[in-house]
């Protein structure tokens, strides 16, 4: 069987290219057709990709047919009617970290610029043909005090940037523990007029109704005569007719601004002002983050194609407002555990049983939900969803038992997974490093530290010499291209996680299995 993706949008040819190569996809690139014959088109995908050329409104959605998720590539979802894909069962996924760098050195671009009017003094010389250094007096940034509102993986960089220009930085982001700030020795702050204070603030949060004019008049009266103001994250985030006339009398020295309410932003008053520098929504135009986006954009389609996990999804069935950023990476690597878990224990399931140490465990019961989801996707394909995972379980038998700890016995937050079948058991555990880094940290008793992704071989045998050379000899002999190989061993017995390019021949896992020393060959697919 072979899923469908259809990219309505240009992306960069990398993610083309990685969509072409899986066995299991088949992959239309329809970014160049008119939108009215596009949608003729689309019924029969399992996955779109979209960018903001496509509008998934409802005109769109009357003709999504069979489509299961929408991936946006690209962190914004404005072009998305998200509430409209939830009612058809569609899950929305966007890009959100591929353009972080881009965003950042953007903002830093900005940062610079708005102490040293760059754009002012490069017209006057080329345009004017002016030499007037004496109108080119800036500030420096050392010594400066920056507010950064929002320390997710953009503020987070830009607070280490600026502490390396000498900086005082303090960070105020009610959704994040202190110390991710103050590790980097930057201060955290709670009082939100600690921030309008500062001498320069700079806003990078998402845009909803918590966050929309979160700058306005009242909050501008409290800043300090001359401060600066950047945004660089989404329109809409100041109230622009309030930072217009807080420019204007001059109560706002000087403002970067990369983003607007209404796009293309070509009428927008701002612009009439000579202490507004503006760049057209570029903070992902960086030849790296194109190439970034478009291939996360392909992972995540693929997976979600198969069902294996839906990254970075904005409308499953949990309130992410009320939850931490850090778990969402927990929920998409306990979905890919459960869906490995039920792959290598082949079955009936009789119980499956989750464990959430550290942080994590004060949201074990959403944990559940997606290991569930995983694990029964394994057999049930699409029929298996969010919202009926649980009465799924609860109909087919499988006692389903979660438990939370306070304390992790080896990672500051561990999460684990039992799935067990009238034949066997298996345990597969995991942790998320820093920067979503997902990772596979043990199968059974044997410890691991390895990305779960793509094909992935589990080969376990009695420790003996010469095993690896002959795995490694067969699947070199039948051109199967191994990424990653991580070995553990425990009581005699070893364990091999395999990553490899490509799915592999039922010859090849024969005569894996042929080998002497083999106690068990498993082939599993994320």
């Amino acid at each position: 069987m072979k899923y469908k993706v259809i990219v309505c949008d240009h992306i960069h040819q990398s993610g083309l290219d990685l969509l072409s190569t899986q066995s299991d996809i088949q992959m239309e690139n329809l970014a160049s057709l008119p939108k009215s014959e596009l949608l003729t088109k689309i019924a029969d995908a399992d996955v779109v990709i979209t960018r903001s050329s496509t509008d998934v409104d409802e005109v769109f959605l009357e003709s999504s047919g069979n489509i299961r998720a929408v991936v946006r590539a690209g962190v914004g979802v404005d072009n998305v009617n998200i509430d409209g894909c939830s009612r058809k069962g569609i899950v929305v996924m966007n890009v959100p970290t591929a353009n972080t760098i881009a965003a950042v050195e953007l903002t830093m671009a900005h940062l610079i610029n708005s102490v040293r009017n760059f754009p002012g003094a490069n017209a006057q010389l080329k345009n004017e043909r002016k030499w007037k250094r004496e109108d080119w007096y800036g500030i420096e940034l050392k010594g400066k005090k920056l507010g950064i509102i929002g320390f997710g993986n953009i503020g987070s960089r830009v607070g280490i940037r600026a502490k390396a220009f000498e900086m005082e930085v303090v960070a105020y982001d009610p959704y994040i523990l202190a110390s991710k700030a103050t590790d980097l020795g930057i201060a955290y702050t709670k009082n939100f007029d600690e921030i309008l204070s500062c001498d320069i603030i700079t806003i990078h949060t998402p845009k909803n109704a918590e966050t929309k004019d979160m700058i306005k008049a009242a909050q501008i009266a409290k800043m300090k005569d001359g401060v600066i103001l950047i945004n660089c994250a989404r329109g809409g985030l100041y109230n622009e007719k309030d930072l217009y006339d807080a420019l204007k009398s001059g109560k706002i020295k000087w403002a970067g601004i990369d983003v607007f309410n209404k796009e293309p932003a070509i009428d927008n008053v701002l612009l009439d002002l000579p202490n507004v520098y503006v760049t057209p929504h570029i903070g992902a135009n960086t030849l790296e983050s194109q190439e970034q986006i478009a291939i996360q954009a392909a992972e995540a389609a693929i997976e979600a194609a198969r069902g294996s996990s839906y990254p970075n999804a904005l409308n499953l069935p949990i309130k992410e407002s009320e939850m931490p950023s850090m778990m969402k990476p927990y929920f998409e690597l306990m979905q890919k555990l459960g869906f490995l878990a039920a792959q290598a224990n082949r079955g009936v399931i009789t119980s499956i049983y989750i464990e959430a140490q550290g942080e994590v465990g004060e949201y074990a019961d959403s944990l559940q939900t997606f290991a569930l989801v995983g694990a029964l996707n394994a057999s049930l394909g699409d029929k298996i969803n969010y919202v009926n995972a649980p009465f799924v379980a609860k109909e087919r038998g499988i006692d389903v038992k979660v438990c939370s700890k306070q304390e992790s016995d080896t990672y500051k937050n561990r999460i684990c997974i039992t799935l067990s079948t009238e034949n066997e058991s298996i345990s597969l555990s995991g942790t998320v490093f820093e920067d979503k880094h997902l990772r596979l940290t043990s199968v059974n008793q044997f410890q691991f530290d390895i990305e779960p992704k793509g094909s992935i071989i589990l080969f376990r045998n009695t420790d003996v010499p010469g095993v690896i050379g002959l795995v490694g000899s067969i699947l070199g002999n039948h051109k199967v291209n191994i990424a990653d190989f991580r070995l553990a061993r425990q009581n005699k017995e070893a364990m091999a996680v395999i990553l490899v390019d490509s799915q592999v021949p039922a010859e090849a896992l024969k005569q894996l299995g042929e080998i002497p020393a083999a106690l068990n060959v498993k082939m599993l697919n994320l």
